[in-house]
């Protein structure tokens, strides 16, 4: 299978997903902020990288028309969002319909959106946690693929609860990304998606499903 993952920044997640020893091709890493740390890990890594300014465009609608083209040039089966700080046009999502996906720092369909830490801390919430979705035109409403749940503690800050957040995203993205290599996911006709061949719950956290 081959998967083109688009960054922004650091590409936290998008390391995780290069060592995570997938059954994949990890055909080309697209930013489009040329500063991205992330593309020094992906070269590190052997993938090709490439940079599409976004500012080198007319509009959203010029800059990802520009974008389909770069990633159609690779064929990929899964396109990958990992920190992409771009919102999307509808065109762009619905060209990758049900092959493109987000990793969001909450459980949706709880506190969509920005700052969501902050906004779970200020909610007095117990849970709190990561999804990993499919892209729809909606902004995180996608059909969900996996959730990791931790506690939230009495002392955390927005800073404590996203580095454990992120301890998550790093775990189930690969996770969920292993599956759609593998086949598993499945979708209803409702247009949500489960994962055949679940196992028992893990007792590290809450993720479901587990693998």
């Amino acid at each position: 299978m081959k998967i083109v993952i688009l960054i922004s920044g650091r590409g936290s997640n998008m390391r995780a997903l290069l060592e995570a020893d997938l059954p994949v091709e990890f055909a080309c890493v697209i930013s489009n902020r040329a500063e991205a740390k992330g593309l020094e890990i992906a070269a590190a890594h052997g993938v090709p990288t490439r940079v599409l300014n976004h500012r080198d465009y007319a509009d959203r609608a010029a800059f990802d028309t520009a974008l389909v083209a770069e990633i159609d040039r690779h064929a990929p089966d899964l396109v990958i969002l990992a920190g992409f700080m771009r919102v999307l046009s509808d065109a762009f999502v619905l060209h990758y319909e049900r092959r493109l996906i987000n990793i969001h720092p909450a459980l949706l369909p709880a506190f969509p959106g920005l700052d969501t830490h902050e906004r779970a801390l200020a909610g007095g919430v117990k849970l709190h946690g990561c999804t990993v979705h499919f892209v729809t035109p909606v902004v995180d409403a996608g059909p969900i693929l996996a959730q990791s749940a931790i506690p939230v503690l009495p002392d955390d800050t927005p800073a404590s609860l996203s580095a454990r957040v992120l301890e998550q995203e790093h775990r189930i993205y690969p996770m969920a990304v292993r599956w759609f290599a593998q086949g598993r996911v499945t979708w209803r006709e409702d247009g949500t998606v489960y994962v055949r061949g679940e196992s028992d719950a893990t007792r590290a956290a809450l993720v479901s499903p587990s693998d």
